[in-house]
């Protein structure tokens, strides 16, 4: 048995074997990593692919990361806040799709108070049969708690970047160590858990993202979800080359080989990376797909990166060549709630 295949029939991994496998370059063992993934995400998540409908209902963010298109620092882009019908009646669409998730996701925007979320969030609880995950950034403990007695399931916060280091080039006014507690807490008070990385940042190593995946691990999150770094207009890193596409998919199929159960998605981002990047991304080991239903005119002001894919066209006109997109890999879309395997 050659090396690779010792590395790839391991139950456990260590960070050695995490960076020799992020390192392949070969194209007949970078498949042979791809096929394990697939098999493990096949081993606990059959042949289903789990649908969550976003709703990005704010740009405004008071937070400056050096990445995002959407920092404070950013005086070209046209913001927007939605108001609570509007994302009632994005909500309603994602419901009337026949997905189970909702995702409620903004910048980091004290705009809506802690009350605002809670009544959004009973609203759609009262009306409809869904999950509901957050994706607000940090907030203040007590109004996790408020979301949770409200009945939302989950919260995705990224740590990004376990390099401390890189972390503060790239999050000038957050600390790492407070991210890690506020994931700490949120599952602590029964949240399922989301965080993960950015691929492809300046400066990071083939360890910084071994330790990525790793934390990932430790903390037992519920999902994971490692997108790429792509560069925004009018940032300080908008001239800095996108992540590579195999990089990326090494990522995320060793993710699957590490953290087996955990929920990974195939974002929207690898859409723009490439234009059969999600189907790549089930094809190593990713299990979820997100498609926003933020509603025009806003959905083309939601941009984090440039050049971001499915901002023009209806949602609801989506899914039917999303199905077909499926179809093409072999998965087709769940009609559950797509709720953690760790529970």
């Amino acid at each position: 048995m050659n090396v690779l295949d010792k590395i790839l029939n391991k139950e456990n991994f260590t960070k050695d074997d995490i960076i020799s496998l992020l390192k392949l370059t070969d194209i007949n063992k970078i498949e042979k990593l791809y096929h394990k993934a697939e098999k493990v995400r096949e081993k606990y998540f059959g042949d289903e692919v789990h649908l969550r409908g976003i709703i990005e209902f704010s740009n405004y963010c008071r937070q400056d990361c050096t990445y995002c298109g959407l920092r404070k620092a950013n005086e070209t882009v046209e913001r927007f806040r939605m108001s609570k019908e509007e994302i009632l009646n994005a909500a309603r669409y994602i419901y009337d799709s026949d997905i189970k998730t909702i995702v409620l996701q903004s910048g980091e925007d004290p705009f809506y108070s802690a009350e605002d979320i809670t009544e959004i969030i009973n609203e759609i609880k009262a009306k409809y049969d869904v999950a509901i995950t957050l994706s607000l950034g940090e907030r203040a403990f007590h109004e996790y708690d408020m979301w949770r007695d409200a009945g939302a399931d989950r919260y995705l916060l990224k740590h990004e970047t376990a390099n401390v280091d890189l972390y503060h080039q790239i999050h000038p006014y957050q600390k790492f160590e407070n991210k890690i507690a506020h994931l700490k807490y949120l599952k602590s008070i029964g949240f399922q858990i989301g965080s993960g990385n950015i691929t492809g940042l300046p400066n990071q190593t083939f360890e910084d993202i071994a330790d990525d995946i790793l934390l990932c691990n430790e903390l037992d999150v519920d999902m994971a979800s490692f997108s790429p770094f792509l560069s925004a207009d009018n940032t300080p890193l908008s001239e800095v080359e996108n992540c590579d596409m195999i990089l990326l998919l090494n990522t995320m199929a060793i993710a699957r080989l590490v953290l087996k159960n955990a929920h990974i998605p195939a974002t929207t981002a690898l859409a723009t990376l490439d234009e059969e990047g999600r189907e790549k991304g089930i094809l190593a080991g990713a299990n979820v797909v997100m498609p926003s239903f933020t509603p025009t005119p806003y959905r083309g002001n939601y941009l984090i990166y440039k050049d971001k894919k499915c901002i023009s066209e209806n949602p609801q006109q989506c899914l039917p060549c999303l199905d077909l997109r499926l179809m093409s890999v072999g998965v087709h879309a769940s009609k559950s709630h797509g709720h953690s395997l760790k529970i």
